[in-house]
């Protein structure tokens, strides 16, 4: 899908949000322009009334005693009541608006990145992912947020334009000029200085946290190894070039606001000349209306300065909402599994041992399988369909999968298991007992509450592989599709754990396609595909093959 196209779908699902926030964002962009209003007409009835009374004062005691105080005073403490009130709604309207949606949004970034093609949905690092569902989804708030910024930029212009022009006419064309100036620098500014900037630092966020994120998870090797302090100074590295960004991206800011200082000032220069023979109080009512006007393009300024950030966080999450290609939306049609070419020909009754070296592609071989890699034309068929030509989420459909590298969640052992499915605790329990970490478990006052730790770290290697394997039996799926299930175990435990999945496979009628490289778990199947490498010469491409599938005798004396 092109980018363009990806664009769109982005663009769509944040103006979907923008209509279910409708109201709100409204409420807020009113609370913005009377925000402005109030306080352009607040600083410039101040200044008039200050002056008014001043002058009141040098003229005499009688002048003093007509001059009426009350009115103006009475309308400030207004005006201030009005600014303050709808800031607050501003700003609570806006953010709720913002959250909202965003609590909306990331849920179906989620499931778009889980629905994409494999290589990627799974092409991401966890840190890379993290980044894109947090730091880039964070990013997209400000447009909700500055929804309200040009309602607010107007309102604040208008009204300071109106006031000026009470003095003279001139003053206030005067000023709507310095307006457009400054609105136009502003713009040029943040696109050389501020875009640039933005875009940069949402890239390097994700790649920091992917460094962390790596070095993490081999945190006791390194340990071990004693490179603690590479891995500090590898993430340092990382940070610096982060921190070089932020400060861009800060200067950025901070010429912004220098050059809306400077149009500030260029107001009070060209307006306050403009007022001649206008009175006092007006000329001083003119100054500082300029000034709140300029004041209320402030947040034009800062929502230039987020526009980088913003618009790179559109461009990365456009990956997340790409649609998988047409040609992977064809559904599955049969449980029945087959390997062309090479004599297999499977029911979901039936059980399948896949053998071979090391490296020689027995778990590519089942991910292409289960929707977890790109599938190769050919390779696998369901029924009458090439899997190449079903969709990832049809094909992870038909398996329950116990991968040889289990990723756990950061939770308790019964939130782990049921990411299968729903269950009761008695499932929970016998799924336990048929994987034989049932006694590891209880052995907890906790139970099933008990917490894994980041990754299971309070688990042992076999522990973590054995609460896998329990989570695939709890998942209702024709297929079990087992890598290693028994890798790390005794003798006595691996017996234990097969004679619970042979029962298992009796009671549930359950296909099985098991790789392992030792023995005992082989002999589960009568139907073997034994995987070799062929060495490639003369620069010849490495090539795999599949001979064809051998049934062979169940030797069942290893358990009974």
């Amino acid at each position: 899908m092109s980018r363009g196209v990806a664009g769109a779908r982005i663009r769509a699902m944040v103006a979907g949000q923008r209509r279910l926030e409708r109201g709100r964002l409204r409420l807020a962009a009113a609370g913005g322009a009377a925000v402005s209003v109030a306080a352009v007409c607040l600083l410039g009835l101040s200044g008039w009334f200050i002056t008014g009374a001043a002058l009141a004062g040098v003229a005499g005691l009688l002048a003093a005693q007509t001059f009426n105080y009350l009115m103006p005073s009475a309308i400030i403490r207004l005006l201030a009541i009005i600014r303050t009130g709808a800031r607050y709604v501003e700003r609570v309207a806006g953010h709720e608006a913002a959250l909202r949606a965003l609590s909306r949004l990331r849920p179906q970034l989620f499931r778009a990145l889980a629905a994409a093609p494999p290589e990627r949905a799974l092409g991401l690092s966890s840190g890379e992912a993290s980044a894109r569902l947090i730091q880039d989804v964070d990013a997209i708030q400000t447009v909700f947020v500055r929804l309200s910024t040009p309602w607010a930029l107007g309102a604040g212009a208008m009204s300071a334009i109106i006031l000026t022009s009470m003095a003279t006419p001139t003053a206030g064309l005067l000023l709507a000029l310095t307006l457009g100036v400054g609105a136009v620098g502003s713009v040029v500014l943040a696109r050389r200085l501020a875009d640039p900037a933005g875009r940069e630092l949402q890239v390097a966020i994700g790649a920091l946290k992917n460094r962390i994120g790596a070095l993490e998870a081999a945190a006791p090797e390194m340990k071990a190894y004693g490179l603690q302090d590479w891995a500090a100074d590898s993430v340092a590295s990382v940070a610096a070039r982060h921190d070089a960004i932020q400060t861009r991206l800060t200067l950025a800011a901070g010429w912004i606001a220098l050059w809306q200082s400077g149009v500030t000032a260029l107001a009070v220069v060209l307006v306050v000349p403009a007022t001649v023979g206008a009175s006092l109080p007006m000329t001083a009512l003119a100054a500082l209306a300029a000034v709140m006007g300029v004041e209320a393009a402030s947040g034009l300024a800062g929502a230039l300065h987020q526009n980088g950030a913003a618009a790179q966080a559109m461009t990365r999450l456009d990956d997340l909402t790409s649609a998988p290609s047409v040609d992977l939306q064809v559904a599955a049609t049969s449980q029945d599994l087959e390997l062309p070419g090479h004599n297999i020909a499977l029911r979901p009754d039936m059980r399948l041992a896949i053998s071979g070296p090391s490296g020689a592609g027995k778990t590519s071989l089942i991910e292409r399988l289960a929707g977890l890699r790109p599938a190769l034309p050919g390779e696998w068929f369901m029924g009458e369909t090439d899997a190449a030509h079903i969709g990832p989420e049809g094909r992870r459909a038909l398996f329950a999968y116990a991968a040889q590298d289990v990723r756990l969640l950061d939770g308790t052992v019964r939130q782990n298991l049921l990411l299968a499915g729903p269950a009761d605790d008695a499932a929970l329990w016998r799924a336990l007992e048929d994987a034989a970490l049932a006694d590891r478990i209880q052995t907890d006052p906790r139970g099933l509450d008990a917490p894994v730790g980041a990754g299971g770290e309070f688990l042992s290697g076999g522990e973590r592989r054995r609460l896998g394997l329990a989570r695939a039996y709890l998942r209702r799926a024709p297929w079990l599709l087992l890598d290693e299930p028994t890798e790390g175990l005794d003798a006595a435990l691996e017996t234990r754990v097969l004679a619970a999945l042979e029962r298992r496979l009796a009671h549930t009628g359950q296909g099985l396609i098991i790789v392992s490289h030792r023995p005992a778990p082989l002999g589960l199947c009568p139907y073997r595909l034994d995987i070799q490498h062929h060495q490639p010469r003369d620069g010849a491409e490495h090539r795999r093959t599949y001979p064809p599938v051998q049934p062979f005798e169940i030797d069942a004396g290893f358990m009974w």
